[in-house]
């Protein structure tokens, strides 16, 4: 199978990398300043699974690729998705399946906009990856997973054949009968969090031990899982008390990725999570006040940051 991966940051770097790894033909479509570094050093895989260096093969926006792809695998940001799609444009072919990765679920709509319904896979993602100072990436503790699927339930043969390809790869796959409803559960997950952790500017644990903590993670929890029903997506019991401990832990250092990237000063996916989850909620007359005052506090932070 000939792939084709957007991006080779923590996401796309490790899945596609360890797809490189395990024989498959990949082509990974970066920017410029990426390129260069991985031409200089190749791509380096630190994990408790097992390192890896690459010699990767490199395409840039506006190159040519020397043959189609089959598959797609779509590992940007959600901020940066409108270059993305601009980018793999020219590479989409009538046979070629994308498969995105992304937070969320509003990406599905521009993806089907862009290429067309019929090539849009559903799909996440489970790592806990980032790039180290030198451009390697820094498998951490989570064990890295991909579940995909069509969205229209059920399995096909591009999802058969793509489960084929992932199974010799050093990261778990599974191919989904029910994958609008797994990315809905993330979806839950995320915005239950990203809008904890960022409104109260800490870990959950650090919110979890103070007066009123718990009650309120729950809260969170609560909003997003009934918007998620309202949708026809109710999130299923094991979930919710797997999360619930999850958000309630007090002894736990977990933090949003969002709130990392307001740390640092960076853009956040706080639109396309918990800007999204509130506009849902609002057109299902779902009412979710917290997620409501986390967005327009991540928004504040951007506009802001869009001034500097």
């Amino acid at each position: 199978m000939r792939w084709l991966v957007l991006g080779a940051g923590g996401v796309g770097g490790y899945f596609g990398g360890r797809l490189q790894e395990a024989g498959e033909d990949v082509t990974f479509l970066v920017r410029p300043g990426r390129a260069a570094i991985l031409r200089r050093q190749g791509l380096s895989i630190e994990s408790p699974d097992g390192a890896a260096r690459l010699e990767p093969r490199l395409l840039l926006p506006g190159e040519a690729a020397a043959a189609p792809f089959d598959t797609v695998l779509l590992a940007c940001k959600a901020y940066d998705l409108d270059a993305a799609i601009a980018a793999l444009a020219p590479h989409v072919g009538p046979g070629c399946a994308i498969l995105p990765l992304l937070n969320g679920l509003i990406h599905l709509d521009r993806l089907d906009a862009a290429f067309g319904t019929g090539r849009v896979l559903g799909g996440l993602c489970q790592i806990s990856a980032t790039l180290g100072p030198s451009g390697e990436i820094r498998h951490l503790d989570l064990p890295p997973r991909i579940i995909f699927g069509e969205r229209a339930g059920g399995s096909s043969d591009r999802v058969q054949a793509i489960a084929a390809a992932m199974a010799p790869a050093r990261f778990k796959s599974e191919a989904s009968d029910n994958i609008l409803q797994d990315m809905w559960e993330k979806f839950t997950l995320l915005a239950s969090l990203a809008g904890l952790t960022c409104l109260m500017r800490g870990s959950v644990g650090e919110i979890a031990r103070q007066p009123g903590g718990v009650p309120v993670a729950r809260s969170f929890l609560r909003e997003s899982a009934a918007v998620a029903t309202a949708s026809g997506y109710p999130p299923r019991d094991r979930f919710l008390k797997a999360t619930e401990q999850r958000l309630t832990d007090p002894a736990s250092a977990v933090t949003a990725s969002m709130l990392r990237d307001i740390e640092r000063g960076g853009p956040t996916e706080g639109a396309h999570i918990l800007g999204d989850m509130v506009a849902r909620g609002r057109a299902l007359g779902v009412a979710t006040p917290l997620a409501e005052a986390a967005a327009c506090h991540v928004a504040v932070y951007e506009a802001k940051r869009n001034l500097d």
